[in-house]
């Protein structure tokens, strides 16, 4: 009798590493453990290095509309090097370039990686964004009322800071993630309204507790400014009234929190009317933040190799404390326009897309909000080595790159 010869059945695969879901994976954690930087260097700096290699060895692209805002970027940094060369020998302008350079090949790599996918990409950014927001609130508020942690080491003269190691850092920190939370009660689905709320309260109550005047100010402007232009482009009458209806119970809801806090304690309330004043004594006078930044004017227009790295503390004994005197005094003439440059390209880039009707322009509204305060905020304090900064340049720039190959497609409308 013939018999009738079979193939064995195929042995079965093992498990196979799903690439895209791992880059996804280690993106968001790296995104969630933004707000822990009390130590240097920070899990953040090794999360990003490690995300950075996975994403290159997967391969990229390179659109030619991050081109200005990465080559403004590399052009602030060769600026910082150019004029650290009299001052190799010297470990701390040496170590503040390095972290310079470290910082833009984060906002090079943010460029590059929002410009493919970039809708899912940004959602996922945020939402570990938010998530950190939420685990920094709960520490900082915590410590600042004395429930967690040590409030001597986690505190700054009254003012929470926890898990950061400033006070202003912490408040401008909370910035996006208020945004993220609010964009979510404006546009978002009503059924997640709670934890959205209370994403909203845990930010905006470690908002509070930094007792940071610039946060507290970038803060509002920010939210009136997304605000504004949901409601511009919203697609219809009854989106616009719900937005203006959703933007009013936020505005009651905070109100009524600080009113609450403020009413609680005497102490808080007068050291919350001490800090909401326009300036401090430290301010004031010829020596003062201000007159500090006018006096080094004079010099740097004499400089265009600027001070060197950190060599403007040792001029007038304290930091620039602000973005564009520093790009100029650290990074000199090519730094400190090519830091100006990309604020004004970044703002343009940004404003434009949130304008128009693509599945970018919600995205580039929040970008756009944020960014708009932070380069305003660079008036009056030193921001270009946040960490944080950096992620929404990025995006800003990766979303250009996106809102350009989707027009490439087809003629979205202008709102």
């Amino acid at each position: 009798m013939a018999q009738t010869v079979t193939d064995a059945a195929a042995p079965s695969s093992g498990p196979t590493l799903n690439y895209a879901r791992l880059l996804e994976a280690l993106f968001w954690i790296t995104s969630c453990s933004g707000s822990v930087v009390f130590i240097e260097p920070s899990p953040y700096d090794f999360l990003i290095l490690s995300t950075m290699v996975v994403w290159f060895l997967g391969g990229f692209t390179l659109h030619r509309a991050v081109l200005p805002g990465a080559a403004l970027l590399l052009l602030w940094t060769l600026g910082g090097y150019i004029s650290l060369i009299p001052y190799w020998n010297e470990h701390d302008p040496v170590d503040f370039m390095t972290h310079t350079l470290f910082i833009s090949m984060t906002g090079v790599f943010y460029m590059l990686f929002f410009s493919q996918d970039a809708a899912r990409r940004f959602e996922l950014c945020m939402s570990g964004y938010a998530a950190s927001c939420m685990l920094a609130a709960v520490i900082a508020v915590g410590s600042w009322a004395q429930v967690v942690g040590d409030p001597q080491a986690m505190t700054l003269e009254g003012r929470a800071m926890a898990p950061f190691k400033d006070p202003n850092v912490l408040g401008s920190y909370m910035v996006p993630g208020v945004l993220f939370f609010v964009q979510r009660l404006l546009l978002g689905r009503m059924r997640f309204w709670p934890v959205t709320l209370l994403g909203l309260l845990l930010s905006g109550a470690a908002l509070f507790a930094s007792f940071s005047r610039g946060s507290w100010g970038a803060a509002i402007v920010s939210v009136f400014v997304l605000t504004l232009l949901s409601m511009i482009t919203a697609e219809s009458r009854r989106m616009r009234m719900r937005i203006g209806a959703a933007a009013v119970a936020v505005t009651l809801l905070v109100s009524l929190a600080v009113a609450g806090a403020l009413a609680g304690d005497s102490s808080v309330r007068e050291f919350f009317f001490k800090r909401a004043s326009a300036t401090q004594e430290y301010d004031e006078g010829p020596t003062g933040r201000f007159g500090n930044q006018l006096r080094s004017l004079p010099m740097l227009v004499e400089r265009p190799n600027g001070m060197g790295p950190l060599r403007f503390r040792l001029t007038f004994g304290v930091e620039p404390h602000n973005s564009y005197v520093n790009a100029f005094a650290s990074n000199g003439w090519l730094g400190g326009f090519a830091f100006f440059g990309l604020a004004i390209l970044t703002l343009g880039v940004l404003f434009r897309a949130s304008l128009q009707r693509t599945p970018f322009q919600r995205p580039a509204q929040l970008v756009a909000a944020a960014l708009l305060v932070f380069f305003l905020q660079g008036l009056q304090i030193d921001l270009d080595h946040w960490r944080f900064f950096w992620i929404f340049v990025g995006a800003a720039w990766g979303l250009e790159a996106a809102r350009v190959r989707f027009i490439a497609q087809g003629r979205p409308q202008t709102a």
